[in-house]
């Protein structure tokens, strides 16, 4: 697996055993393992927001913060804002925030976003952002 930053679709659903297959499970975790997965500050909002109480949040954030962190800059924010332009002459504007900057900062830093979630293809066909987008299982398998 190249270096990608992690979205909360792969991430929530990377260590449930019932749902990622378990070679797949073990690619991402040694790639964990040897510092190719990123995270940013969205990301991070994002995956806290799903904590079920404090003590959780606290863990969760602490076992997130140890990976390498990509951060936002002036660049990725107008890459951000011009691709949601793009996207808007296509209709296609309304999509979350969160993947629009995830897909700038993936851009900026020249590495793939890892995720469970359609809208990183059409980010990726429809802007000129450059990223790779990598389901962590195949669409709809999951």
């Amino acid at each position: 697996m190249r270096r990608a930053l992690i979205d909360n679709s792969a991430w929530s659903r990377l260590f449930s055993p019932t749902t990622v297959p378990a070679g797949r499970r073990s690619e991402v975790g040694r790639a964990i393992e040897a510092g190719d997965v990123f995270v940013c500050v969205p990301f991070l909002l994002e995956a806290g927001y799903s904590a079920r109480n404090a003590m959780d949040h606290d863990e969760l954030l602490c076992e997130l913060e140890a990976l390498p962190n990509l951060e936002i800059d002036s660049v990725v924010e107008r890459r951000a804002l011009d691709a949601q332009a793009q996207l808007a002459r296509v209709g296609h504007h309304r999509l979350p925030t969160v993947d629009l900057l995830l897909s700038a900062i993936a851009d900026r830093h020249q590495v793939d976003v890892l995720h469970y979630d359609a809208d990183y293809d059409l980010i990726a066909s429809m802007t000129d952002l450059r990223f790779g987008s990598v389901w962590l299982a195949t669409r709809g398998s999951l």
